[in-house]
């Protein structure tokens, strides 16, 4: 990456603009997104360690297009072996679907409805043998304790496995005839394995799953450095994840260190195992060096961008994400390891920025809270839009969650020490409310962003971005119109 000035200032991504270059890439397809830090993404995407952002869902569909997901460190370690343990069994190509028995009410299935975006509950039998499928269409009108056998479509499309993998021209066309652009995919049994749906068949010819040794699906997950993290770190481990993050607001303190070296102990040195180690936050190039010789493989660069974050404003400590990203990705790479660029990604080019700057991933908090994915109820408002709750890690309402089990002095002296937003909504795209959306937004921008630069993979665009400085008015000059301005 070439900058065309010497900044005076750090840096946001606001900030800064690429300049085209001569290309010989001609379609966007032809750019290969895979990352080189050996997480397994082909897509340069994390989806944060929140708890409104990754759960079981967002982690299965996130590694189903070539990304990735972060598990949040304060659910209980039961229950984070038991969703990694799950996750490993999902379906490459076929969604993981709802499900109801024929004794199922409509109350209960427009409960599920807004699970999935493709919008279909199905009624299976005792067996798990579909009976038919629901959508709201099925059950506008109706009563809500109708049961759901009573209103059902019946024979809707079936495939074998074999068939959802055969020729996706062939595939799309026979379920896009559809009524409901869904088909199930049967075992050879009959019983039901997933869902496929007529978008899906389009994005498995365009990602490439993030996949283990074995062929299943890849999970990340969070420890909390003020945790038993060897304990921890093994159990997970144990149970299939693949990456484990140490994360604190403040990476770069000596207790994140001394659990860097006790977990890179239990794992064997770096490169002896494929399970890699992310630790952070950090924003500088002294920081970034600590954690990668205490035994990190990946360093997560931000402190203050999230847009649920109040670090900045309360404490005033933090750094432009944009020069925080340069500054880490260089100095790591100088000692053979990586950094994500964690925060502060509000748009595509905000992400083709960071990586750009030498980050091998990105993680997204807020933008993928929004999703159907994410794990929080889905709301409407008063006006008719869908939205789902979002809160920052360090806000009261995490807090206090997370010091449940603590006596009531202890939780009362922590939460004098609150930071962050305890509730924000985050609005669903109209018609586009899954975060395979935003996966198909952002990849196109990056990949566009890459054939403008000449570059056919990531490394390349490292190195041939072009990037200048531009003012507020600059920045605003790009921003779309929506509406006259006469």
């Amino acid at each position: 990456m070439r900058l065309i000035h010497t900044p005076a200032t750090d840096l946001t991504y606001d900030d800064c603009f690429f300049l085209p270059s001569r290309s010989a890439v001609t379609s966007r397809f032809d750019v290969d997104l895979a990352t080189d830090d050996r997480t397994g993404t082909t897509v340069p995407l994390v989806a944060a360690n929140m708890t409104a952002v990754s759960g079981r869902r967002m982690a299965e569909v996130m590694a189903r297009r070539g990304g990735l997901a972060v598990l949040p460190q304060d659910l209980p370690l039961e229950r984070l072996v038991d969703t990694v343990r799950s996750v490993k069994t999902r379906d490459v190509l076929v969604d993981h679907p709802l499900t109801l028995a024929p004794t199922g009410t409509v109350g209960q299935a427009r409960a599920l409805l807004p699970k999935r975006p493709h919008g279909i509950v199905v009624v299976v039998d005792a067996d798990r043998r579909p009976l038919g499928i629901v959508s709201e269409q099925e059950l506008e009108g109706r009563d809500a304790f109708t049961a759901v056998s009573e209103v059902l479509l019946a024979d809707p499309l079936t495939l074998s496995p074999q068939e959802a993998a055969g020729d996706p021209a062939a595939v799309h066309a026979r379920i896009g005839a559809t009524a409901h652009e869904v088909a199930l995919v049967l075992e050879g049994d009959g019983t039901l394995r997933g869902v496929l749906t007529a978008r899906g068949v389009l994005r498995s010819t365009i990602y490439t799953p993030a996949l283990d040794a074995a062929g299943a699906l890849r999970v990340a997950v969070a420890v909390g450095i003020n945790a038993d993290v060897v304990t921890r770190t093994r159990a997970l481990v144990d149970a299939g994840a693949d990456v484990i993050v140490l994360d604190t607001a403040h990476g770069h303190q000596e207790r994140m260190i001394e659990a860097l070296r006790s977990v890179r102990t239990e794992l064997g040195p770096a490169g002896s195992t494929p399970v890699r180690l992310v630790a952070g936050n950090v924003v500088t190039a002294e920081g970034t060096r600590e954690l990668l010789d205490a035994g990190a493989d990946i360093v997560k660069v931000g402190v203050g961008p999230g847009a649920m974050c109040t670090t900045r404003m309360m404490t005033g400590v933090g750094r432009p994400q944009f020069s925080a990203v340069l500054e880490c990705s260089t100095a790591a790479r100088e000692l053979g390891g990586h950094v994500w660029a964690d925060g502060g990604v509000r748009h595509p080019r905000d992400v083709a920025l960071a990586l750009a700057a030498g980050a091998s991933n990105v993680m997204i908090g807020s933008w993928f809270a929004g999703t159907f994915e994410s794990p929080g109820d889905l709301h409407v408002d008063e006006a008719g839009r869908k939205y789902k709750e979002n809160f920052g890690m360090a806000s009261k309402r995490a807090v206090s969650s997370r010091t449940a089990a603590e006596d009531a002095f202890s939780r009362a002296r922590k939460s004098l020490f609150e930071e962050g937003i305890s509730t924000s909504h985050m609005y669903l795209a109209d018609g586009a409310g899954s975060v395979e959306d935003l996966l198909d937004s952002i990849t196109a921008g990056v990949r566009s962003s890459c054939t403008y630069a000449g570059a056919e993979d990531l490394a390349a665009f490292r190195d041939r971005a072009v990037i200048g400085l531009q003012s507020a008015a600059g920045f605003a000059e790009g921003r779309p119109v929506a509406t006259s301005w006469s």
